[in-house]
């Protein structure tokens, strides 16, 4: 994908039709104002994009998909302007993803 807009676009046609926002208390559905904790959620791809004319234009694109089934985005900037919110959010997510159940 060459931009966040096709790529959104592009999202959007799979399904992927809510859109989320990073809070102190979890992540807000902008559609039903419900919010999600770090293990209610799944990462299922992410893309990141640079404007072509200044890297302050950075930005990231998550695809989310919640444990009820609601699929959306959520978008940030990447790199000196990201949210603090939503990198806290991404980071737990992420924790929780990679956690390696060990067998006894």
């Amino acid at each position: 994908m060459k931009s966040l807009p096709a790529c959104l676009e592009k999202m959007i046609s799979e399904g992927y039709t809510d859109d989320f926002k990073a809070t102190e208390d979890g992540l807000k559905s902008l559609r039903t104002d419900k919010i999600y904790q770090p293990e209610e959620v799944k990462i299922n791809n992410f893309f990141r994009f640079e404007g072509p004319s200044s890297p302050d234009d950075m930005s990231i694109l998550y695809v989310i998909e919640t444990n009820d089934g609601v699929k959306g985005t959520l978008v940030d900037a990447f790199g000196t302007y990201a949210d603090e919110d939503v990198n806290n959010f991404i980071l737990a997510v992420d924790r929780i993803q990679k956690k390696v159940v060990k067998e006894e």
